[in-house]
């Protein structure tokens, strides 16, 4: 994924204004004087430091975007909901804006603050108050780049105390300057709930159950409810009702009604709903509406193949490539790769880190709309088309067809092992490949990711990338990572090639050992300029707790239970509803798999671990019948998150183990009426799945599936899974285009759009995942 500290996005927009610092409260920038040396401010990508007479003076190379031009300050702490001032001298020549934004420290480096700086000819002092939104360790970024030639600004005096209580001045804006704004936002507001509430009925563009909850959601300024029409293809009435008013949702900025059809039952297509003048897009109901789904989202993954050529008979002949990164020009390949040194590397791990060794790390899916492959993303992702196939095996009565040798379109087709499992073959080989050689220093630790050493530009089919590639150092967390998949694979691999089984087993056991030797190899954040996103994670106790889980589940050895007693995440709470597991956080993924594949756990310890999931099931369900969307998703602050889209699908996993569990019907229909959203029953009245629907996303970013910016090449195949909103505008267009955007509505298909509109393994993962249950599930 790309998370660029071009990421640094406008939440809060505000002028600096001329103010004197405070006195007497603690400052939060270390000599920001300039007058000892002591300061941490680095600059990245043509920003040049001097420090002289007490000033922090930059000279900025000419051109570049803003982003490409920095200057930043790490580390700092803040207090949500406490209000901070950041204060500074500028002096320069000449006149320059830039914006200065307060954001998270690492990935995905979430803004609670941006501010436009202004200098002039001479010195002027600027000074602004925001309010902290979390606690995770963040920096001050200014976005320097831009200009038509170089220029040279000096900072002194720069300090971050706690604002005194109402200090909320922002002197230097006209009173007239502010009732204009405020009138201007107001005339935006409104013209924003007139467009949400000119929407017709929201619904699953898919389709609904034929014995399954079938709603839909309105949002209108009525107070009643309203009544609604169910008209079939041919526009004939054939049923009708009442809406129930369901109140203001601040995720969208209007007020709901939702629209219960569940008591329908005839199977047909085209239906459609009416409310007053307005007419749904159509959808169909049924028995089976996710069976081609779940072929279309693992089918999805052979494209994304490294080194490999992808044929067109088999994908389809847009989707035909020459193999990707297998040493051809111009194109460097991944089959004799390096590791990062020189600069880059002091700059990252504080000194030249390098490695004595090249690695054959050709193979494996490219990670998202780049060619970067990262064991982090790939590890949740193989393990997810694992647990696909672990919960057919178990729960579909052995007839799920994820046990087919002839799912997917794949060239493993008929080999006699089934599709699902070849496809994570492909990737668990590349995650073996990243481990450090025996005999060498960090023997059997993973390299976190390998990518190239520079972002190329959208288009680039991934065999013309010209870029060097670089393997950068091993982590903790890639290498418990591969220990939990690769203990997962080995279990079920082992009825159908029990040598690479054997393999994974060895391979995962190998990782367990090389991180319990080096268990605070952390990944460093980066300046983003590097070419690949950082995917950084100081916390492996929930890494830990996965590998212990899937290790006792297939060897049920007792020192992994010991190491899973010895957890925080044995008995504590796992699943939040923000998003029950992703990249970062997978202590999930053990919790569930030791309650559905746990037989080796002690009876009393078992039947915890289950009554676990099944109340943090419950707890979903209560969310999502407040939810007006029918959604399984309330993120804190009501902000959408980058990818909300797979975290809704996360949460569902969670409820539908709760129904593997128990068998008890309201979990198979949380699940049903959840994945409508996905479909069509949002506030953008759009199918997030490429295909799928009347009007569906098509233009996710990526580099080769990249039909916007080059007529020639074909739109993300389909079952493609958009990321959805993403309250945090990080990417030039949504910061054109979404600003001020209530937060079901922070999303634009367009393919620069890769805030809101990227594509990744670790998303589509849990599409199978839940296409399959609602496949096989009744």
């Amino acid at each position: 994924m790309e998370t660029l500290l071009k990421s640094a996005a406008s939440l809060v927009l505000a002028l600096f204004v001329s103010l004197p610092a405070q006195a007497g409260a603690a400052d939060m920038i270390a000599d920001g004087t300039f007058e000892k040396g002591q300061d941490g401010f680095w600059a990245a990508g043509g920003v040049a430091l001097t420090r002289q007479r007490g000033k922090l003076c930059l000279s900025v190379e000419a051109g570049g975007s803003p982003w490409e031009r920095l200057l930043g300050l790490n580390d700092l702490q803040f207090e949500p909901g406490k209000s901070y001032r950041l204060t500074m001298t500028l002096e320069a020549g000449e006149v320059h804006r830039f914006p200065v934004t307060i954001q998270r420290n690492a990935e995905p480096w979430t803004p609670q603050a941006s501010f436009e700086a202004a200098t002039k000819a001479g010195k002027i002092e600027f000074s602004s108050v925001f309010t902290a939104t979390e606690t995770d360790p963040a920096q001050i970024i200014f976005q320097l780049g831009g200009a038509k030639k170089p220029w040279r600004v000096c900072l002194d005096d720069v300090a971050l105390q706690e604002a005194k209580a109402g200090d909320t001045k922002t002197s230097g804006t006209k009173a007239s300057d502010t009732k204009a704004s405020d009138a201007q936002a107001a005339a935006a507001e409104a013209a924003a709930r007139k467009r949400m509430t000119a929407l017709p009925a929201l619904v699953n563009q898919a389709g609904y159950f034929l014995d399954g909850p079938k709603r839909a959601t309105i949002l209108s300024d009525a107070t009643g409810p309203l009544p609604f029409k169910l008209e079939d293809a041919e526009g004939i009435a054939i049923g009708e009702g009442m809406t129930a008013p369901a109140g203001f949702d601040p995720t969208v900025d209007a007020n709901t009604q939702i629209a219960d059809f569940s008591a329908f039952a005839t199977a047909g297509e085209g239906y459609r709903l009416v409310v007053g003048d307005k007419t749904s897009l159509p959808f169909s109901v049924g028995h089976d509406i996710y069976g081609k789904l779940r072929v279309d989202a693992l089918s999805w993954f052979y494209p994304q193949r490294s080194g490999i050529e992808i044929k067109g008979d088999i994908a389809g002949q847009a989707y035909a490539r020459p193999a990707g990164h297998v040493q051809e020009n111009p194109n460097q390949g991944d089959t004799n790769v390096s590791c990062l040194t020189g600069k880059v590397a002091t700059k990252l791990y504080g000194k030249d880190w390098t490695c004595g060794y090249t690695l054959d790390v050709s193979g494996g899916w490219y990670d998202a709309g780049d060619q970067g492959k990262y064991v982090v993303n790939g590890g949740i992702a193989v393990s997810q088309l694992l647990s696909t196939f672990e919960r057919g095996l178990v729960y579909g009565d052995g007839a799920s067809p994820v046990l087919s040798d002839s799912l997917s379109r794949i060239p493993e087709n008929g080999n006699g092992v089934p599709d699902i499992l070849d496809e994570a073959r492909w990737e668990l080989e590349f995650l073996m490949k990243m481990m450090v050689p025996d005999g060498q220093p960090l023997a059997g630790m993973v390299h976190h990711k390998v990518h190239d050493i520079k972002w190329t530009g959208v288009p680039m089919l991934p065999h013309l990338d010209p870029q060097l590639r670089a393997l950068h150092r091993p982590s903790t967390a890639a290498t418990l990572n591969l220990a939990a998949a690769a203990a997962q694979g080995a279990r079920l691999f082992a009825p159908y090639d029990r040598e690479f089984a054997q393999r994974l087993l060895v391979a995962s056991q190998k990782a367990w050992l090389a991180a319990a030797a080096n268990p605070m190899l952390f990944a460093p954040d980066s300046d983003g300029l590097q070419g690949g996103g950082d995917y950084g994670d100081d916390d492996i106790s929930d890494e830990t707790y996965w590998a212990a889980a899937e290790l006792y589940i297939t060897t049920g050895e007792a020192r992994y239970l010991a190491a899973l007693k010895a957890s925080p995440h044995w008995a504590g709470p796992v699943f939040s509803p923000a998003g029950a597991f992703d990249w970062r956080s997978v202590a999930g993924l053990g919790r569930l798999d030791l309650a559905l594949y746990g037989d080796n756990l002690a009876p009393d310890d078992k039947a915890m671990i289950m009554a676990s999931v099944v109340s943090a099931g419950r707890n979903f369900l209560s969310l999502q019948a407040k939810e007006p969307f029918g959604h399984i998703y309330r993120p804190a602050s009501n902000r959408y998150d980058w990818g909300s889209n797979q975290l809704i699908l996360q949460n569902m996993i969670v409820v539908s183990a709760g129904y593997d569990l128990t068998g008890e019907l309201p979990f198979l229909n949380g699940v049903r009426e959840s994945i409508d959203y996905i479909f069509g029953r949002n506030a953008m009245n759009m199918s997030y799945v490429t295909g799928y629907g009347s009007v569906f996303a098509k233009n996710q970013h990526s580099r080769w599936y990249a039909h916007q910016t080059d007529s020639t090449l074909p739109n993300p195949p389909v079952g493609t899974l958009a990321g959805g909103p993403n309250s945090t505008l990080v990417d030039d267009v949504a910061r054109a285009r979404l600003q001020g955007c209530a937060p079901q509505t922070c999303y634009i298909d367009d393919i620069m759009a890769w805030g809101t509109n990227e594509m990744t393994i670790n998303w589509n993962a849990p599409l199978v995942y839940i296409a399959s249950f609602l496949a096989d599930a009744r």
